[in-house]
């Protein structure tokens, strides 16, 4: 049997965390006279109760932290925290339902930026704080896991990026403690000077503090109804720009730049590769922008960058409704949608490195066709790529499309039309935020669904946050064994 003391210290450590957040926005509220003070503070009195309450009843152990705890720790933490951060929405009456403010939680924790409400502009402002304060813990705690947990457990061929100091699983728990504090440095400074600019650009500070903290965690939840387009500024979407793209990079290469090192992050070939997509695609739509007469010129090369990198990495920010320039920019996005970031950032999707990986493969593959006796080595970023993880991202893609597959034909079955279900499970296993078509696009959101769809799309996002594997090997029997 598994050890479960280890894991639920751990998660009752996160709880009280998540507890102590809210206090910030009941401070907000409370200094504001808004009524949604209490509801904050009576939502952080529970968390943080249950919270020490589970690790008061954990503490002590001396038990291995093993990647089987490590996989329960990860699913365990991201839904209980969902659960309790969904509290504020239910009780403020913001949300009808537990179900929709469960689904806004699980959307702000996993940085998907779908949202079930609406008449943002008229919330208090700790409700709107409260969003931004999820998506923010959500994009750190993404990255600590994608550098301490997800390599040590091989997830879809993460095992690439495993650092020397994790010679075993059980040394998850150290390492990652050591981590953390740098990461979590550089992802505040990042957000400071988000904000900053922000703020220079025009932006309120309330305003410029929420979207700092939703950019750099490529999360995508606003302010505004009409997201970024509502402040109809060209220096605020190229500020957007600059920060969704940091955001999609890998962060311990921002730790060795901080260290005065800066060709690991010139010479990372994600990186490389990342850039060269973003290029690619955002020249491809602008010039189809350009030649339809759309979007003609500057304006247009940057609300085609805007749009593609928000969509692209995960963000899901609007400066318009970009389904209204044709079909083929439609397809586009909904293509984009599916790559990603790079690993250890915040971004989601299927990620940049999968995608060279099975270049790699295809290579391989072809030239041993047309030289059945040569010796072909696949290579990521100089170093050979072993069959283990070749394996595991042919799994990788392989259990994504299958995931989108399944999760489309239940939507459709709670009686959604196709074009709605199957961009709602995109954007669900993606992580984008805004899906395709007049209910939940760019100028629409998810409140229209049914609670069994909302449920559906909740376990979509954080099915894809958590890298599929992490999730449905706790459906196996034989995880639970031995």
């Amino acid at each position: 049997m598994i050890d479960l003391r280890p894991v639920i210290l751990v998660i009752g450590v996160f709880m009280a965390i998540l507890g102590v957040s809210m206090l910030a926005p009941a401070f907000v509220d409370f200094a504001l006279g808004n009524p949604t003070a209490p509801v904050f503070l009576g939502a952080a009195a529970v968390s943080i109760t249950i919270g020490l309450g589970l690790w008061a009843a954990a503490r002590g152990t001396t038990s291995e932290f093993g990647a089987r705890q490590a996989i329960l720790m990860t699913t365990g933490s991201w839904a209980s925290l969902a659960a309790l951060g969904a509290l504020p929405f239910y009780w403020s009456g913001v949300t009808p339902s537990y179900t929709d403010a469960f689904f806004e939680a699980m959307s702000g924790i996993t940085t998907t930026g779908a949202t079930v409400i609406s008449g943002l502009d008229d919330l208090p402002t700790g409700i709107l704080f409260w969003r931004a304060i999820l998506q923010w813990l959500g994009g750190l705690g993404i990255i600590v896991m994608a550098v301490a947990v997800l390599p040590m457990l091989q997830i879809g061929g993460m095992q690439l990026f495993k650092a020397e100091a994790f010679e075993t699983p059980e040394k998850i728990l150290p390492r990652a403690t050591q981590i953390s504090g740098s990461l979590t440095l550089i992802y505040a400074v990042l957000s400071a000077a988000c904000a900053l600019l922000y703020a220079a650009a025009g932006m309120e500070i309330a305003d410029a503090v929420m979207h700092a903290m939703t950019t750099v965690a490529t999360g995508g939840f606003s302010s505004r109804d009409f997201s970024i387009g509502a402040f109809g500024s060209a220096q605020i979407e190229i500020i957007a720009i600059i920060f969704m793209i940091l955001g999609s990079l890998p962060f311990i290469l921002f730790v060795q730049l901080s260290g005065g090192r800066i060709r690991p992050l010139l010479r990372d070939a994600q990186v490389r590769a990342f850039a060269l997509t973003v290029t690619i695609f955002v020249l491809i739509l602008w010039i189809y922008l350009a030649l339809t007469g759309q979007q003609p010129g500057l304006t247009g090369l940057r609300r085609a960058a805007f749009n593609l990198i928000s969509i692209m990495t995960g963000t899901g920010y609007a400066s318009g409704d970009y389904e209204s320039w044709g079909l083929f920019s439609t397809a586009l996005f909904f293509i984009v949608m599916f790559i990603g970031g790079c690993a250890g950032s915040t971004a989601c999707g299927i990620k940049i490195f999968r995608f060279q990986v099975l270049f790699q493969e295809m290579r391989q593959q072809t030239a041993r066709l047309i030289f059945p006796n040569g010796i072909f080595v696949k290579q990521f970023n100089g170093r050979p790529i072993s069959e283990d993880v070749s394996s595991a991202v042919m799994s990788f893609f392989f259990l994504y499309i299958a995931s989108f597959i399944v999760l489309s034909i239940a939507l459709s079955l709670t009686g959604l039309d196709p074009l709605t279900a199957f961009s709602g499970a995109a954007t669900a296993i993606s992580n984008v935020g805004p899906g395709l078509g007049p209910v939940i696009g760019p100028t629409g959101n998810f409140a229209p669904l049914s609670d069994t769809a909302k449920w559906l799309l909740s376990a979509g996002m954080i099915l894809g946050r958590l890298e599929l594997f992490t999730v449905l090997v706790l459906l196996l029997p034989a995880f639970w064994r031995g």
